[in-house]
């Protein structure tokens, strides 16, 4: 059964290009310690809400744009091993000396998931 990490973030809307970049060095390290999947997705239609919202979540900014990432791994074995190789520090492009993240990670939110329903439209 797949296990998926999911993230919200709130990142300076000036540092579009910069998260761009930091998510593709970093996403592909996932790939390469066995995740299947990888998607950034900058918020585009991303409402205020009357008690609860995405911003609020994580404090963001007028000045930021909300991002809703996950990482999809084929189970939480092969999740857990991954993760552990990522935040050992021995893997320099995780360095935030080398690849510093482009916002505030301690209002970053995230969790590890185990996926109840799975629908998909047939191809073609």
């Amino acid at each position: 059964m797949s296990y998926i990490d999911g993230f919200v973030i709130a990142v300076p809307t000036a540092n579009r290009q910069k998260f761009i970049d930091h998510a593709n060095t970093g996403d592909s390290v996932f790939i390469e310690y066995g995740a299947t999947r990888v998607v950034e997705c900058w918020g585009d239609d991303v409402p205020d809400g009357k008690q609860t919202d995405f911003r609020r979540a994580v404090q963001g900014k007028e000045d930021e744009t909300i991002v809703f990432s996950w990482i999809e791994w084929p189970d939480k074995a092969t999740r857990d091993a991954g993760m552990k190789k990522m935040m050992d520090g021995s893997d320099p492009r995780m360095d935030p000396k080398t690849n510093p993240m482009p916002f505030d990670g301690a209002r970053m939110i995230y969790g590890g998931f185990q996926p109840v329903v799975e629908l998909g439209a047939a191809p073609g």
